[in-house]
């Protein structure tokens, strides 16, 4: 990790935290829903920041909250380069994390594995062995000649 790459990943976080708490406290557009911002990148000449996030809710409130973070996009950008005291107040993008859709994905393909894993095992219960129980030769005792 080189120095340039270090100092852009503690801009980074910072700048999330920024953001988060500027949503929290200072934004007060109602078409803002339940937003959680989960993670942000800041490129290695610190001039642009993107920032993902979440939302609880509807497709609806889904696109009501993008519409209210383009729209609070200047405001965030001066409390970021108010907060940060860098010299070139880095540029904000919104980008929803597809993170709850690929969990939930995740947990319907266990949900399936689950299922054929208890099917193979109602099927065991019942089988028996095609040939010997030990198919492998064992040596004669000694004591039998």
């Amino acid at each position: 990790m080189t120095a340039q790459s270090g100092r852009a990943r503690q801009m980074a976080d910072r700048i999330r935290v920024i953001v988060a708490e500027s949503l929290e406290r200072r934004i007060k557009d109602p078409r803002l829903g339940f937003v959680t911002i989960t993670d942000s990148r800041v490129t290695g000449d610190l001039h642009e920041a993107t920032l993902f996030y979440t939302v609880l809710g509807s497709d609806e409130e889904r696109a009501g909250t993008a519409a209210a973070l383009e729209s609070a996009k200047g405001v965030l950008r001066s409390e970021v380069g108010r907060l940060t005291g860098v010299r070139f107040t880095p540029t904000l993008t919104f980008v929803e994390d597809a993170m709850p859709e690929n969990a939930e994905h995740i947990e319907d393909l266990l949900k399936r594995a689950r299922t054929a894993d208890e099917e193979v095992a109602a099927v065991r219960q019942g089988a028996t062995y095609a040939g010997d129980a030990d198919p492998y030769r064992t040596p004669p005792d000694d004591d039998d000649e």
